[in-house]
């Protein structure tokens, strides 16, 4: 069973978080998702099913190996977007807005043509 968009969204937020702090925590999510916490409660439980995440006795949330994996391709997938929607002439805000969108639905196929093309 693979994730749906919102938990590439708990993933990435995770991811996110991390980048800026050693200990994540499932309030740190909802402040900056804005989300209920029974849903980031939720999304976590599914995550830590999945094994992408572990959870300590503190509520410090830990990827595994396959969930920092998971949630590295993820950001990647949004930022190249960003940046390619940038290059077009998108507003930063919007190009933001829409990558955020875009990163869950496109194939890998044109993922890598848009990351390619931003090589060149």
């Amino acid at each position: 069973m693979d994730i749906k968009e919102s938990g590439e969204m708990y993933l990435e937020t995770i991811y996110i978080l991390k980048k800026q702090k050693a200990n994540v925590h499932s309030v740190d999510i909802v402040e900056m998702l804005n989300y209920s916490k029974s849903s980031v409660s939720k999304g976590v439980n599914i995550l830590k099913d999945l094994a992408y995440i572990t959870v300590d006795n503190s509520g410090a949330i830990n990827f595994t190996d396959k969930g920092l994996e998971r949630a590295e391709e993820i950001y990647e997938r949004h930022n190249v977007i960003t940046s390619f929607l940038i290059q077009i002439g998108v507003d930063e805000q919007v190009a933001e807005d829409d990558a955020c969108r875009i990163e869950h639905h496109i194939s890998r196929e044109t993922f890598l043509a848009l990351k390619n093309l931003l090589k060149k």
